[in-house]
């Protein structure tokens, strides 16, 4: 289980605790400027609370090797800059440096992660010569080649098509059935209704809602929180949010 317990960050998140298990896809929702973003960095360990912990199996964070946390955690920021042009294929490898195994083996997990994203055809193809939505996934694809325990994601879904959005979302919800923990951060509600398992709303810094989807993104929440009027239409697995 990855822990938040009561933690405090200045000006960004105030006594947050929240518990977040393995074998489900946990989405991160709340407004602009919410903590969403400041929530998942500490979650992490990226950054350290002014008050409080994180833990990880009980184990404080803080005392986790930075090698050992980049063996179980994959973080995917919410705008990463690539410094340079390198092939989707080098890109994804990168995943594997914190792991101290073979070439083989370090070859089958950068193939496979390709493979997961959709990218085999342009596994050799340099990141200039990419689409927006394309080097998201590769990006992507460099967190599941490190084939964490947990993956902590700011905004995966956003730069990719619908098709590719749904993809990534059964993806998640497939790994997560394998046992890894997965954290989201979600704008779109009706994502988060339709394939999370667990949902934190944060507001203000604070949580101001968790649990299963429906309760933790109830109408009366929304309004609350976003202070929308809005009403949930169509089949549990299949929601869209009318505003």
């Amino acid at each position: 289980m990855l822990e938040a317990l009561g933690i405090t960050i200045a000006g960004r998140l105030n006594k947050v605790t929240a518990q977040l298990h393995a074998g489900r896809v946990t989405a991160i929702c709340g407004p602009n400027g919410a903590g969403k973003s400041t929530l998942l960095r500490a979650l992490a360990g990226l950054i350290l609370p002014d008050s409080g912990a994180v833990t990880l199996q009980s184990q404080p964070l803080c005392r986790i090797t930075p090698q050992q946390r980049a063996c179980r955690m994959g973080y995917l920021p919410q705008s990463a800059h690539i410094a340079w042009n390198i092939s989707v294929r080098t890109l994804a490898a990168l995943g594997r440096m914190p792991h101290r195994t073979s070439p083989a083996e370090n070859a089958r997990a950068v193939d496979e992660a390709l493979g997961l994203m959709q990218l085999d055809q342009l596994a050799e193809r340099p990141l200039s010569e990419l689409s927006g939505g394309e080097r998201a996934r590769a990006l992507i694809a460099r967190v599941l080649a490190t084939q964490p325990n947990w993956i902590l994601a700011d905004e995966p879904l956003a730069a990719l098509d619908l098709a590719h959005q749904q993809a990534l979302a059964l993806r998640f919800r497939e790994l997560a059935s394998q046992g890894r923990g997965v954290v989201m951060v979600v704008h779109d509600l009706a994502l988060a209704m339709n394939y999370a398992d667990h949902v934190i709303v944060l507001d203000h810094g604070s949580v101001a809602a968790c649990g299963a989807p429906v309760k933790a993104l109830s109408e009366q929440v929304i309004a609350d929180v976003w202070g929308l009027q809005t009403r949930w239409l169509g089949d549990p697995g299949h929601r869209a949010l009318a505003i």
